[in-house]
């Protein structure tokens, strides 16, 4: 070795920690935007669209009552309830559901993901594990057999396989969770549960298998007062849940504002996904998309910064600490 060489050696050890802290390359920046219910045709669209203009993928929370017509919906029986119910109705028809089942598909074969967010959209909070049992297996067959339930030709080689291994995630409706939830998850075969709240960003926690992900308060407003980083908790804050569209540009100026404060604080510190919720309702005319397509054009572009699914990001983060233990290793 060269006398040059072993003066180099010499002089990274003694470089401090912090100097060799900043020689490591920062991990990216992880934004992670999902959609929960994902019924109106015109919405997989859009949300298509944007994830074609700015790279990003997205995760889809299905509610299964939207692969069920006006005639079949009496498959469908939610724990404690008449067949035939559901807090947010079915589809319109078997062409509705058809359009619906072709987006389903495109989205997954351009790279989204598809998870589960349970049927009938009922508060399973107080549910049993044979409860939730039920639920998830409903929504295994109603997904599986949706085109025959529906007398729909076209459907495509392998969509039973996806509809009973594909699916690696749930979200609860109303973020409503009890202790029978997390043993129905990992009996059902689901790997990640999205239903949590949190203080602000946190990463994910494992626990009895399942990966828990929260969706975080974030500050919003002139007060800064926070609010789970969810459409629907902003359209309660801003209008109390009721429709004003001559302040929409206001509420989307503002929606857009706290999502980019919220991803400035990640960015340019600990790097801790972002997570933010929608559904395919247009609240207050929009103004909750409008500020999601802005700051998705804003933000997904940038070199280092992932917009991706909840599997995507279990996917890539897994692989880096893989090749992190690699590179220690060697």
């Amino acid at each position: 070795m060269s006398l040059l060489t072993r003066l180099g050696a010499l002089a990274l050890t003694l470089l401090p920690a912090a100097a060799l802290a900043e020689r490591a390359p920062r991990p990216p920046q992880y934004v992670i935007i999902s959609f929960d219910s994902a019924s109106f045709i015109e919405q997989w669209e859009r949300s298509r669209s944007l994830g074609q203009r700015t790279g990003a993928r997205f995760t889809y929370f299905l509610s299964c009552v939207y692969l069920l017509s006006p005639e079949t919906k009496q498959i469908y029986r939610a724990p404690g309830m008449k067949a035939g119910r559901s807090n947010i109705g079915f589809a319109a028809s078997a062409e509705d559901v058809h359009a619906r089942l072709d987006q389903i598909w495109a989205a997954r074969g351009e790279g989204h993901e598809i998870a589960s967010h349970a049927c009938g959209h009922f508060d399973g909070g107080k549910w049993s594990e044979a409860d939730w049992d039920r639920e998830f297996d409903q929504f295994r067959t109603i997904l599986r057999d949706a085109w025959q339930i529906n007398g729909l030709a076209g459907e495509p080689e392998g969509w039973r396989v996806f509809a009973e291994n594909g699916l690696e995630g749930f979200r609860a409706p109303y973020l409503a969770i009890g202790p029978a939830l997390s043993a129905a998850l990992a009996e059902n075969g689901f790997s990640y549960d999205a239903s949590a709240v949190s203080r602000g960003p946190a990463k994910p926690t494992k626990n009895g298998g399942i990966v828990h992900f929260s969706l975080p308060l974030i500050p919003e407003g002139p007060a800064k007062k926070r609010v789970i980083a969810m459409d629907y908790n902003l359209y309660v804050r801003h209008s109390g849940g009721f429709e004003r569209p001559s302040q929409a540009d206001l509420f989307a100026e503002r929606a857009f504002d706290a999502f980019r404060t919220a991803f400035e604080r990640e960015y340019g510190g600990e790097r801790v996904p972002l997570q933010l919720g929608f559904h395919f309702t247009l609240m207050n005319n929009g103004a909750y998309w409008q500020a999601l397509e802005r700051f998705a054009e804003e933000v997904c572009v940038k070199p280092d910064v992932r917009c991706v699914s909840y599997s995507q990001y279990l996917d890539e983060t897994a692989s880096r600490s893989a090749e992190s233990r690699a590179s220690i290793d060697g």
